[in-house]
């Protein structure tokens, strides 16, 4: 890694609009050898149950991207002139077989880990997030999962098949990815086949906030109940798009409305830091049904406070 961190052209120079399609218009991985941070496509959306199109998700979320000014200053940090953050690029998976797909995303997930300290994975439906567990468990063991979504994503099968955007932290869950009782959903609402979905769920180890406790309570006391879910343990943190309302963010598969908004999220995540954050995923973002690049650009700025608060634990 060189001892200055490569970062984008200057915007002084070379337009935001031109330049590098990579995110943020960042060097890639290969140009620059290893990083501190990678930021990894998985353009992926076998494992959805209703709209497709999620596998346009990492290439939209880069185009998104390039609105990016290199300050931070919530965070007061500059988020790749600290350490080095590069972009890996797209991982090259399947779009016919979905178990050869999960192992391809592994193995990409692995090899991208093998040159950066931390890993942010941009999708591709849910189901990716089980493969980027794997990896992260083979380094850290059992992980907090803290899981930003309108669906649990805990169900069991859905339509005979054990892997899909519905079931990967009941199969995390299954393999032992996740440490107990440590793991929360964050903005859950909308309707379900039952209150036994629940139940599964609390019997997993899961703790709930729903969408309505957030508009009850704050976002104080949720990045407060958060906080205390998972302690001093390894956090991932995963952010399926359709947490937003689908006014801030209509370009997903499964839209569920009365959901957060895109500055309540932004403040949560930011209320994360000083948490042992080992990396992150922002997913189903489906540009087929995206307007005026609303969900493209929420889900860019929120791989933007990952790498604020990568930046922070340098």
């Amino acid at each position: 890694m060189a001892d200055a961190p490569v970062g984008p052209p200057d915007p002084a120079v070379s337009p935001r609009f031109a330049g590098p399609e990579t995110f943020a218009r960042l060097p890639r991985l290969d140009d620059v050898g290893a990083a501190a941070v990678a930021v990894l496509g998985v353009p992926f959306d076998s494992g959805v149950t209703y709209r497709p199109g999620a596998r346009f998700g990492p290439a939209a979320v880069r185009a998104g991207s390039k609105l990016l000014r290199p300050y931070h200053p919530e965070l007061d940090v500059h988020p790749w002139s600290v350490h080095q953050v590069a972009d890996a690029g797209d991982a090259g998976v399947t779009p016919f077989d979905l178990i050869a797909a999960i192992a391809q995303i592994e193995a990409a997930a692995r090899a991208t880990l093998s040159r950066a300290e931390r890993l942010i994975t941009v999708g591709g439906d849910h189901t990716i997030a089980l493969p980027l567990l794997r990896v992260l468990h083979e380094r850290h063991g059992p992980v907090a999962l803290v899981h930003f979504d309108a669906h649990l994503d805990t169900w069991d099968i859905a339509y005979g098949a054990r892997y899909n955007h519905g079931t990967p932290f009941r199969r995390a869950f299954d393999e032992g990815l996740l440490a107990a009782d440590r793991c929360a959903h964050v903005g859950l609402r909308g309707p379900v086949y039952g209150m036994s979905d629940f139940d599964t769920d609390r019997a997993l180890g899961f703790s709930a906030i729903s969408t309505a406790d957030v508009a009850r309570f704050g976002v104080d006391q949720t990045i407060d109940r958060i906080r205390s879910r998972v302690g001093e343990l390894p956090v991932y943190v995963s952010v399926d798009i359709d947490v937003l309302d689908p006014a801030h963010a209509p370009g997903t598969g499964t839209p569920e409305p009365g959901g957060l908004t895109t500055r309540e999220l932004q403040l949560i995540l930011r209320g994360l830091d000083g948490l042992n954050l080992i990396g992150a995923d922002v997913v189903e973002v489906a540009p087929p049904y995206d307007h005026a690049e609303l969900t493209a650009l929420a889900a860019a700025n929120l791989v933007y406070e990952f790498l604020g608060l990568f930046a922070l634990r340098k």
